[in-house]
């Protein structure tokens, strides 16, 4: 055993520790990882606009994959620092310095405190920073995570102001180096939506693309964006107020669906967990619509309220504030919800008041809306009597046994360990059944058609005998009423066949625990599972494969092999069933993620609406068709 005593405690100096233990500061050192380095650097700039300073952001992914972010804000402070050193060296090598501890230097913010640049430096084989400030142009470089290659010195002399950062990952520390043109204009379109004063340019010159944002109406564009390619009820209604030193800009609109889709962010950072302005928001529109079908007789003296989900359907809203330092308050390290108490209070007030007048000018508009809110609050109400007769009297017989004869349940009854797989057919079920480990893995076939869940309400799903058995068999509830807290399984994995017919169900299972459980994916429950497309025996070994350059790669050269291509998960024999798609140690799962909310809504309302234009122009432009069955050696 190693000798542990006093000169086993090690004190890392400057950004060693970063580099020690880079999750800790950056999440992970995959492509996420990799982009949160350019998220840092961004936020500094877009921090700069926040605040009035400056309009454009420039982002290059050069030849050599390193990344370079300019801006025309105010410049890095260029003088001596305190402590003796440049101010750049201090910014750019000491962890928690920077200008937004002291409200002075930033109003608002949202970036991580001066953490951020030198975390980058720390992570990158080197980094070039150039300043414009005073008339002056200065430059300094660092090499080998964060150390000084060349201190500050003055280069020149320019009318310019802002701050140009260039750096190069550290392929030492992450798996890829290779910045995503995709990636980071998905997120840069984002924050131009939210700051209509902003300018982004976006070259990545290795494969000589470019692509500039900018959005005038801000906020109202955002939501035009997002509801691109559903049938709308009326035009974008803007919202904002200041109240309690509280900014607060809103935009909203409804569709015809059934479905809500709220994103929220706060000083241009995104709130995927809510919080207190999310609250404030929902109880403001509430509350508004109760007193306006109230006031108008839409509702009668008999009648309840609406609930929230009543007046939230079909709703697409964003919601942007700006908090003062002094009052910013995150609830954990990843700033995903917002604890600042006086946000609920400001949002309400300032969305009642907003929407009051609203609706009282445009009156058609506004009985649309409520009408609309009625339907809802009787879905609701159907599906609640429905909820209630399967578990407390009529139906409950029938239902369980139906449930019985379709479901083959796991001996154990923890929900911690056990896994769902829901297989396509009835012969992969039977196979599946089979394979399993009967101790914590249940089997669910489905044995009819799954409706689209994009264009259906809760009465309707209620009504479709698969849908409603995965419901029970998940044991969470569903819509509003799902509890992430009830579910009967660690794991629910789709488990269909590599064929059209599997990718079509397999996307028809996404879009319904996307729109109706969506807590089951984001908590990270949801897989899908990975059967291979290949068998190899050759040698007296057998192996299997995923792709066709994986066959490719490994047949190449070698003659007496058989090849078996597996066209549906029946024509597996339990045993290579078990290996390769069921047992823990040896299969592939995909785990479900939702990495950008504005994107997945796109992607889902594009491909699983009514509209048949968009998704025929989004396959044409990302499916590649082949007649080639390139399998066949």
């Amino acid at each position: 055993m190693a000798k542990y005593d006093e000169s086993s405690i090690k004190i890392l100096e400057g950004l060693d520790a970063v580099r020690k233990r880079p999750g800790m500061y950056i999440g992970s050192t995959d492509k996420r990882g990799l982009h949160h380095l350019a998220w840092e650097i961004i936020d500094n700039s877009i921090d700069e606009i926040i605040n009035g300073y400056g309009s454009v952001i420039k982002i290059t992914i050069n030849e050599d994959g390193s990344l370079t972010v300019r801006d025309n804000g105010r410049g890095v402070p260029t003088g001596k620092h305190s402590s003796g050193k440049s101010t750049p060296e201090v910014i750019y090598t000491i962890l928690h310095a920077g200008g937004k501890f002291e409200e002075a230097g930033y109003k608002v913010s949202g970036g991580l405190h001066g953490v951020g640049a030198s975390v980058v430096n720390a992570l990158s084989e080197w980094m070039d920073v150039t300043i414009y400030r005073d008339g002056v142009i200065n430059t300094i470089k660092f090499e080998k995570g964060g150390h000084v290659k060349e201190p500050l010195k003055q280069i020149g002399t320019t009318k310019q102001t802002g701050t140009e950062v260039t750096f190069m990952p550290d392929k030492e520390i992450f798996k890829t180096t290779q910045f995503s043109f995709t990636t980071l204009c998905e997120r840069m379109q984002e924050s131009a939506f939210l700051l209509n004063k902003l300018t982004v340019e976006l070259t990545d010159v290795l494969d000589d693309k470019k692509v500039i944002y900018h959005y005038d109406n801000g906020l109202i564009s955002f939501v035009e964006y997002i509801n691109e390619n559903r049938n709308c009820l009326h035009k974008v209604v803007p919202i904002h107020g200041i109240k309690n030193d509280i900014e607060v800009d809103i935009a909203l609109q409804y569709t015809d669906s059934y479905n809500e889709d709220i994103l929220s962010f706060v000083n241009n950072v995104k709130t995927g967990d809510g919080g207190t302005h999310e609250v404030g928001f929902k109880t403001g529109i509430t509350k508004v619509f109760n007193d306006y079908a109230r006031t108008n007789n839409l509702l009668k003296s008999k009648d309840t309220n609406f609930d929230g989900s009543d007046v939230r359907e079909g709703l697409t809203a964003v919601i942007n504030l700006k908090i003062p330092e002094k009052l910013l308050q995150f609830e954990g390290q990843t700033k995903g919800k917002l604890g600042t108490p006086e946000a609920r209070p400001t949002v309400e007030s300032i969305v009642y008041d907003n929407l009051k007048f609203f609706l009282e000018e445009n009156r058609d508009t506004a009985i649309t809306i409520v009408e609309k809110a009625q339907k809802s609050k009787m879905a609701r109400e159907a599906a609640r009597r429905a909820r209630e007769e399967a578990r407390n009297g009529k139906g409950k017989k029938s239902e369980a046994k139906s449930l019985s004869a379709k479901l083959t349940p796991p001996q154990t009854r923890n929900p911690k360990i056990n896994e769902l797989f829901i297989v396509e057919g009835n012969s992969a079920g039977g196979t599946a059944k089979k394979s399993r480990d009967r101790k914590f893995q249940a089997i669910l076939p489905l044995r009819g058609k799954i409706i689209n869940t994009e264009k259906a309400n809760l009465s309707d799903i209620f009504k479709n005998e698969e849908i409603n058995t995965i419901i029970h068999c998940v044991g969470a509830g569903v819509g509003n009423d799902f509890d992430i807290k009830d579910i009967n399984y660690d794991k629910v994995i789709i488990t269909t066949d590599a064929d059209d017919d599997g990718a079509h169900i397999q996307c028809l299972l996404l879009t319904f625990f996307y729109r109706f459980m969506k807590p089951l994916i984001e908590t990270g429950h949801l897989y899908i599972a990975m059967p291979p497309l290949f068998r190899v025996d050759y040698n007296k070994e057998t192996k299997y494969f995923w792709t066709n350059e994986e066959l490719k790669e490994y047949t190449n050269g070698k003659t007496n092999y058989k090849v078996q291509r597996y066209k549906g998960l029946g024509e597996m024999n339990p045993g290579p069933f078990w290996d390769t798609t069921m047992c823990p140690e040896t299969r592939n799962l995909i785990k479900v993620s939702i990495n950008d909310a504005v994107l997945a809504e796109k992607r889902v309302s594009v491909l699983m609406g009514d509209v048949v234009e968009p998704r025929k122009e989004w396959i044409n432009e990302n499916v590649e068709f082949s007649l080639e069955d390139d399998y066949v050696l």
